[in-house]
């Protein structure tokens, strides 16, 4: 396995180009599924979670096609993707391909509503939480879908289609809310989603099924209606910036110091992460051409945050901030609410030199004046990235294994940083 080893203790200064959402990528696509014609997404980011899914969408008979750059394009530019579902060749998706991408499980949705059934494997577990399905299938159920469990599987029917109703969701769900839309969308008359996810994920798969032809009000709110169509067209749409890449290279450079301009980064998209990011004593200013985020002679200062939906904190970005709070002056409390299990990065910033105590779902920072470099192992995505962020502060080197959770989600990690003027390099091999 890849490692990534980093020489820690200089400032960050440049450009760094942030690159379209994850989050956002993978729901469009799966989206393409809701017609026979081709949906162009442009921006698409080059991840391992992207190219899986395209290895699980053409298991249902979509095409995909990769426009080359333009002339004078920068490499890092985003890729232009098509997609084509003319024909469903295969409504079942099989346990080896959802098992290694929990949003796999959404094609649930679009392959109901286009094609009247489905068989999807349950995903199993999580390493942040069980991140249970049983909203999702609420949802689809509130539209007239027969759900049985069999053998590990969903097994889902309308054969007369969807029928349009009303979902009123416990608590607010992402996934839940990409379903209800992609299903929604091409069920008959009207639906009413409540207490949807508000997250901008959400309204960039709203805004890309109206270019396909939807009815959709309310996107960005805690209710979205849905005025089914018969059938959905085909449609260019450029994927949002990454939010939770831009945030961790703002918290990047207040944990080391210097300025660097997030090229592309939108500030409405974060506003929370930022305002806490200035309440830590880093600068962030939004310009034309994206967000300048600074931190220069001022020390860090302890912040309290508490992970909620959006607009409030992200855990996509807690253990993130927890990183930056190992080096603050003070004692900060950092309370986890939306994923059970999403403090294991703590161990391995202890191995950094991090003071860090946990107390349920509340992890208390004391911070010191230094780390140090050491062996660390990444468990998840967002934990990886926390303790790239760590390496780059710390004294003398950082060795960390197990990087491909990185690769999941942060496009061209190690040459951004590296434009920037940090030490980091990946090393081929085993272990």
């Amino acid at each position: 396995m890849d490692k990534i080893k980093i020489a820690g203790g200089g400032p960050l200064n440049g450009v760094i180009p942030i690159s379209g959402a994850k989050n956002a990528a993978l729901p469009l696509m799966i989206a393409s599924l809701l017609t026979r014609d081709t949906l162009t997404l442009a921006n698409m980011p080059l991840l391992a979670d992207v190219t899986q899914l395209e290895r699980i969408l053409g298991n249902h008979g979509v095409d995909f096609a990769i426009s080359g750059k333009r002339s004078g394009q920068s490499e890092s530019a985003g890729r232009t993707v098509h997609f084509t579902a003319r024909d469903i060749v295969d409504t079942t998706a099989p346990y080896e391909l959802v098992s290694r991408m929990r949003a796999s499980f959404w094609v649930l949705a679009p392959l109901v509503a286009r094609m009247g059934a489905a068989r999807v494997s349950l995903p199993g577990g999580c390493a942040i939480g069980t991140r249970p399905v049983d909203l999702l299938l609420m949802a689809m159920e509130k539209l007239g879908t027969k759900i049985e469990i069999e053998n590990g599987y969903v097994v889902a029917e309308a054969k007369n289609g969807l029928v349009g109703g009303e979902i009123d969701f416990p608590k607010v769900t992402v996934g839940g809310t990409h379903t209800a839309l992609m299903a929604a969308a091409l069920a008959r008359g009207a639906t009413l989603i409540k207490n949807a996810a508000r997250e901008p994920e959400i309204v960039d798969l709203a805004d890309c099924l109206i270019k396909m032809g939807a009815k959709i009000s309310g996107a960005g709110s805690a209710v979205i209606e849905v005025q089914g169509v018969g059938s959905l067209h085909g449609a260019h749409h450029a994927v949002l910036p990454d939010r939770i890449e831009a945030g961790t290279y703002a918290m990047a450079v207040a944990m080391t110091g210097g300025e660097v301009l997030l090229a592309g980064a939108r500030a409405n998209l974060l506003q929370a992460a930022l305002d806490v990011l200035v309440q830590s004593g880093t600068s962030v200013s939004e310009t034309a051409e994206g967000l300048r985020v600074s931190r220069h002679s001022a020390g860090i200062k302890a912040v309290d945050i508490e992970t909620a939906p959006f607009p409030a904190f992200p855990t996509d970005l807690q253990a993130q901030f927890m990183a930056l709070m190992t080096r603050a002056e003070g004692v900060s409390k950092i309370t986890e609410t939306i994923f059970e299990n999403r403090f294991m990065h703590v161990q391995e910033l202890a191995r950094l030199g991090a003071n860090i105590r946990l107390e349920g779902d509340t992890a208390i920072v004391t911070g010191s004046d230094h780390l140090d470099g050491a062996p660390v192992m990444a468990t998840d995505l967002r934990a990886s990235v926390s303790l790239v962020i760590a390496a780059l502060a710390a004294r003398g080197e950082t060795t960390i294994n197990r990087v491909y959770h990185l690769d999941r989600g942060f496009e061209r990690l190690e040459n951004k940083l590296r434009a920037c003027g940090a030490q980091i390099e990946r090393v081929s091999g085993q272990g």
